[in-house]
């Protein structure tokens, strides 16, 4: 190739490359800032085909969506001097692209800088309320108080071209240590509120017992005296009746009295019985039946 040619087609290169560095596209999720030797020309925000002076111009883009921030776990005090991990997040959006690129240069040091304003504040707010209202409907008030103190901080304090869009507590948990001691104050109350349900079950139950008992002794003492009241109508009924037999029947009524004898005498198995010879006395109705 003649240097004629070689010429040309270094002159064609240059060409080109110059041409590509003069035009510059942002698209619909972007901004962009035009820099001349590190200072701001101009910031562009629509979307398009756009021109910059080549070789000394730079075009740095920055994101027009909602970004999010996860800073790490952080340990805040509340009101009533509890202990509470806290692990919250953040979205925010670029308004100023200046201002961000001043302040912060680049998204990952925006992360690092707002993530510590954010539990910064978290801290800060968190320390003005209780447990129970972390824990109840109060905490979307928080949330928004959080996010108003951050937006403070990065907008007013801090000048970083950002707005908070939001700031969320994903999780509110209590240390280990205070976890276990709950853990353990909650089984004690639970253990106490058992012995006492035990020691009022077991009162009740002694009622309960005692009242049968004494329901039990007066229905045996009254079913113990209508008994007696009806042995004893039936005893003077069968004395009436054995007197009346005896005064008709003298010997039957020895009969029978004789027989009533045998049943208290001969009740036990141990009994020993001597007869006499004659069969005479107490046995004579054992030899003789028809004795009279």
């Amino acid at each position: 190739m003649s240097p004629r040619n070689i010429f040309l087609a270094v002159i064609a290169f240059f060409a080109l490359f110059t041409a590509l560095d003069v035009f510059y596209i942002v698209n619909q999720q972007q901004q962009a800032l035009v820099l001349q030797f590190r200072e701001a020309k101009r910031i562009v925000k629509e979307p398009g085909l756009y021109t910059k002076l080549p070789y000394i111009q730079d075009v740095v883009f920055f994101d027009k969506r909602i970004l999010s921030i996860e800073p790490p776990a952080q340990q805040a005090i509340l009101a009533e001097q509890k202990r509470l991990i806290v692990d919250a997040f953040a979205r925010y959006r670029i308004t100023d692209p200046l201002r961000f690129f001043q302040r912060l240069n680049n998204e990952r040091r925006a992360a690092d800088q707002i993530g510590i304003l954010v539990n910064s504040s978290l801290r800060q707010v968190l320390g003005t309320v209780s447990m129970q209202e972390v824990l109840s409907a109060d905490r979307a008030k928080i949330m928004n108080n959080i996010r108003d103190e951050v937006n403070n901080k990065v907008a007013v304090q801090e000048g970083y071209g950002v707005e908070i869009i939001d700031v969320r507590i994903r999780k509110a948990d209590l240390p280990t240590e205070t976890s276990q001691a709950i853990f353990a104050r909650m089984r004690s109350e639970r253990q106490q509120e058992a012995a006492q349900f035990r020691a009022k079950g077991q009162e009740q139950a002694q009622e309960i017992k005692s009242k049968a008992e004494r329901e039990r002794t007066a229905l045996l003492a009254e079913a113990t005296r209508e008994a007696e009241i009806t042995r004893g109508k039936g005893d003077r009924e069968a004395l009436r009746l054995v007197a009346r037999a005896s005064g008709k029947d003298p010997s039957f009524y020895s009969f029978y009295r004789a027989l009533q004898a045998y049943r208290v005498t001969l009740a036990n198995e141990d009994t020993a019985m001597v007869l006499s010879p004659d069969g005479s006395g107490f046995f004579r109705y054992f030899s003789q039946p028809k004795a009279r």
